[in-house]
């Protein structure tokens, strides 16, 4: 007996109609601890490409994450590295996590080419740094909502800039997960007890990381290891 498939497609949910129709307005969540950041990118940033950027502030990783639940559909995420509730990457892990399907540009003001390919590896679809003057910044934020209203994965080029990479590269690429982690955090400018707090670790597992970060890199002090990723 032929079996026939029904290919019958449903009536779309009012929902549905509404984030298929074209939209005049983009939301973008910033993220970031900085009142003043957040008003001055507001404030220089209402209009891109045509369209009104509806901006929504969040000063907290946590608020940004119930703000980005509530008010969908936001169109991408500019994301600041380190706030008052997370530091480095972490930050952008717990949101992709929860998010998975969320475009979120790290905004950051650490140039290094290891933090850039993390960010990029942990799921981000761009970088932003926070030094661009006033027309590399529009330029960024442009393509990340002309990316966001074409469905299409960001342009590496525009969304991902290059920086020399640090001295430590080939090494860092030899590292572990939890050294990874740990790393950023050091990177961060985190002292022991703040990653502790973050990591959940304790503070003597914490210091065993540390440690065993200065013998793989081969360096002499937490000081000198920061300064080669500088």
């Amino acid at each position: 007996m032929e079996t026939l498939l029904d290919v019958r497609l449903s009536e779309p949910s009012a929902a549905d109609a509404a984030t298929a129709m074209p939209r005049s307005t983009r939301r973008i969540l910033l993220i970031d601890d900085h009142e003043l950041v957040r008003a001055g990118i507001r404030t220089l940033y209402p209009m891109l490409g045509g369209l009104r950027i509806e901006w929504i502030e969040a000063p907290t990783l946590d608020e940004g994450l119930r703000l980005y639940r509530e008010r969908t559909p936001v169109d991408a995420v500019l994301l600041d590295l380190n706030l008052g509730d997370c530091k480095g990457l972490q930050g952008l892990r717990r949101f992709m996590q929860t998010f998975p399907q969320a475009r979120v540009a790290v905004f950051s003001g650490t140039q290094d080419e290891f933090v850039v390919r993390q960010a990029r590896a942990l799921g981000a679809v761009g970088y932003v740094p926070k030094s661009a003057q006033m027309d590399q910044m529009r330029s960024s934020l442009q393509a990340l909502v002309d990316s966001a209203r074409q469905r299409r994965p960001a342009v590496d080029t525009t969304l991902f800039p290059h920086f020399p990479s640090s001295a430590m590269f080939d090494r860092v690429a030899e590292l572990g997960p939890r050294h990874l982690e740990i790393l950023e955090l050091v990177l961060s400018g985190c002292g022991n007890q703040e990653i502790s707090n973050s990591t959940e670790l304790s503070l003597g597992t914490v210091k065993n990381y540390v440690s065993s970060l200065l013998l793989a890199l081969d360096v002499r002090s937490r000081s000198h290891m920061i300064s080669l990723f500088r």
